[in-house]
């Protein structure tokens, strides 16, 4: 039980570790912090969703450099102005022409004829009066050396967010000078100001719809447009905490617009500034038209028509664009800045189309950034064999929030939080991740030392990625048992000293214990010259049959290769050595697995009958002139996984010593990309020959055996160290019944004499 609770202890200290760094996100984004990044990824959703058309015809008047020609010096010429605007109401049937800029009295030229300013004003004025509730002209609070009509003190704009609720404290804006301000005149008036601050980037997002002062109540210059596009007054706007509606005097509601802190609304941006969907003209473009009407061409009259045809029924924005005037501001559309006039025209076509950005409680923003690195985090530090797949889930998931953003901002303006929810699961994750890693290191070493001296580097490995501990203790699992033993070793301890003796061994084992740990083994002793191994254990193989059963072949041809290095150093081995050959035997079945031992000295090892048995298929090679035998459990497990590259030939049934039920064995003659095409045609004459010893035909039995016998691929006397082979044992057998049959009940059971 100390293991769970130590595991449990660990974890707990994990997460209380981890927890701070998405709380400091959180808290970060809520106060304002991360609202740089977040537009940064709203800018993002913008180019995502694309331009998209607004159901308004707006067309942008441009006060460019060819205009600046035409108007002259500051104050521009409101005779200009006046002509402009009374051309696109009269001649263009606009519903609304808004201007972007304030008819001040301030920053006036010198070169500037006084008596033409006040008889264009006065010209704009009678304008004005000629066309109620179609022009709206700017009002500002505007900072430097804009100052109140009453005094010298600046002007603020009286913003609710910033406590400015008391209209008698709350200064006017600055309006146009005299006489465009005068009653009589009565000029619709609308505010051009932005909320920088709450905007916290260079793009202008957030606008006052309306400001309360002691002057009165201000509207914005796009809400004030939008009245003058239904006909209607500043009386048809009714304030609500979150929302105001325009009404129509039947009390019909004909657009409702959702408030931000009880004034903010943020512009739906539709489109760069020189998008195919921003109709423009500059102001020389519109004097020019008016030229084409007063001509005598006919052509050009027509021209000037169809110019003007254009405006019918639009809402007309004139605003500076001349980068000298410096009005300009980047967009989520433009990273460079363009003339300011196009938020006004966002702001309108936002409010008539109705697709308002929505922005989600501040409680979301908690949401989803909690629970995005509670499950991104928790897949970062899954560990196990499939820890690379949970974290490629944990990118997923990533991924798919960031989609799901995107997504909901293309189809419905929901603006989902991003800067916090990722920026939490990253760092949350890439800690857990280094958290991790120092674990890993740590359990890595652990582990090593447990395991190092028996299991191959490669399962070391898989161990370390599987994120399991061994099981230790006793447990059940079902492995391949190995054992390997070299034939007539005694007489290798008579004819070498212990120095070459154990020089020879240790060359041999290196060699059959690494190629039984490449192939997934594990080793689990040395007994003398014997080799004990496991396959399937500590770490599960599926495939556990297969590899041993491979791993069998590769020794022998590694043995092979042996025998020809040390019988080509001379005299340095004797002639025995030259002609070493190992048995091998292996089972597959379920043993007991875990440390085995005493408090204080243990094994990892295995036991049980199916250990016992692989045992006794090593012995009992000898008796069947085989080198590798094995049970029928390792046969078809192996050919499972194996397919056919294991060649395997029947040997028959026998009983083995202290066991009563008969067990069906195997050889393993080689893997099907080495055995010689003899040893296939032998195989199959020595199952014929079986048929018969079956059958009781001993006369047909022992001529096929003899006929396979020329074919076996190890021959007394041609191959090193073989005294005999399978085909030779069956001969002898069947002389013997030839001569003594077996017993009436006789099933082709060989009882063994010797372990």
């Amino acid at each position: 039980m100390a293991q769970p609770r130590k595991a449990k202890s660990l974890s707990l200290v994990r997460w209380l570790f981890l927890t701070p760094i998405p709380l400091l996100w959180i808290l970060a984004a809520h106060y304002g912090h991360l609202q740089f990044l977040e537009n940064r990824l709203l800018d993002l959703r913008f180019r995502y969703r694309g331009e998209i058309e607004a159901p308004v015809n707006l067309i942008y008047v441009d006060v460019d450099a060819r205009a600046v020609e035409l108007i002259g010096e500051r104050p521009w010429s409101r005779a200009v102005f006046s002509q402009i605007a009374e051309s696109l109401l009269d001649l263009g049937g606009a519903r609304a022409v808004g201007f972007d800029f304030v008819f001040s009295r301030f920053n006036r030229s010198a070169l500037v004829d006084e008596a033409k300013v006040a008889e264009g004003n006065k010209k704009f004025a009678m304008m004005i009066r000629a066309h109620p509730r179609k022009v709206v002209l700017a009002a500002q609070y505007t900072p430097g050396n804009a100052i109140t009509q009453a005094d010298d003190t600046v002007r603020q704009l009286p913003l609710v967010r910033k406590g400015l609720t008391d209209p008698s404290k709350n200064d006017v804006p600055e309006l146009p000078e005299p006489p465009l301000n005068h009653p009589a005149v009565a000029a619709r008036f609308g505010l051009i100001d932005v909320d920088v601050e709450y905007s916290r980037d260079d793009v202008p997002r957030w606008v006052p719809l309306f400001v309360q002062s002691k002057g009165g109540t201000y509207l914005h210059l796009s809400l004030q447009l939008i009245l003058q596009y239904f006909g209607l007054n500043e009386g048809a706007v009714r304030f609500s905490k979150d929302h105001l509606d325009v009404v129509r005097a039947d009390g019909t509601v004909v657009l409702t617009v959702p408030l931000h802190e009880h004034q903010l609304l943020e512009a739906n941006w539709f489109s760069r500034w020189d998008s195919p969907l921003n109709t423009r003209y500059s102001i020389a473009q519109v004097n020019s038209a008016l030229t084409d009407l007063d001509s005598a061409d006919a052509k050009d009259q027509a021209s000037g028509k169809k110019f003007f045809s254009q405006f019918r029924d639009a809402i007309v924005l004139i605003g500076p664009v001349d980068p000298l005037l410096q009005d300009l501001a980047p967009t989520p559309f433009d990273t460079h800045p363009v003339p300011k006039v196009g938020l006004h025209g966002n702001l309108v076509k936002t409010m008539l189309s109705e697709r308002f950005l929505v922005r989600l409680p501040v409680w979301v923003m908690w949401v989803a950034a909690g629970l995005l690195t509670l499950f991104v985090s928790t897949l970062t530090i899954a560990g196990g064999a499939r820890g690379w797949l949970a974290k490629g889930f944990g990118l997923v998931a990533l991924g798919g929030y960031v989609f799901i953003a995107f997504y909901l901002f293309a189809r419905s303006q929901i603006i989902l939080p991003m800067a916090a929810p990722l920026g939490a699961a990253f760092t949350t994750s890439f800690a857990a991740t280094m958290w991790q890693l120092i674990t890993e290191e740590k359990q890595k070493g652990r582990i090593k030392g447990m395991f190092g001296a028996y299991v191959s580097p490669q399962l070391v490995e898989r161990m370390v990625e599987s994120g399991e501990d061994p099981q230790l203790g006793g447990h059940d699992a079902e492995i391949t048992a190995y054992f390997s033993d070299i034939q007539s070793f005694s007489s290798f301890s008579e004819k070498l000293g212990s120095g070459p003796l154990v020089e020879l061994m240790n060359e041999y084992l290196t060699a059959c214990t690494d190629l039984v740990q490449a192939q997934g083994g594990t080793l689990d002793k040395y007994i003398g010259d014997a080799v004990v191994a496991m396959f399937g254990a500590p770490i599960a193989l599926t495939d556990h049959a297969y590899r041993a059963c491979v791993a069998t072949q590769l020794v022998h041809q590694k043995l092979g290769a042996l025998r020809d290095k040390w019988k080509h150093e001379g005299d340095r081995w004797p002639e025995i050595v030259w002609k070493m050959q190992s048995r091998i035997g292996l089972n597959t079945g379920v043993c007991m697995i875990g440390n085995m031992g005493s408090r204080t000295r243990f094994n990892y090892t295995m036991m049980g009958d199916n250990v016992n048995l692989a045992a006794r298929m090593e012995s009992g090679a000898k008796s069947w002139g085989a080198y590798t035998m094995v049970t029928e459990t390792t046969k078809q497990a192996c050919e499972q996984h194996g397919a056919d590259r294991v060649v395997f030939r029947p040997l028959g049934r026998i009983v083995v010593m202290g066991r009563s039920q008969p067990v069906p064995i195997y050889e393993i003659v080689g893997l099907k990309e080495s055995l010689h095409p003899t040893g296939r045609e032998c195989i199959g004459i020595f199952e014929q020959a079986l048929a018969k010893y079956y059958a009781r035909d001993w006369e047909a039995a022992i001529a096929l055996f003899k006929q396979s016998e020329v074919l076996e691929p190890n021959q007394p006397g041609k191959t090193p160290g073989v005294k005999t082979n399978p085909s030779l044992v069956y001969i002898a057998i069947a002389e013997d019944y030839k001569v003594d049959p077996p017993p009436a009940n006789w099933e082709g059971v060989y009882v063994m004499k010797e372990k």
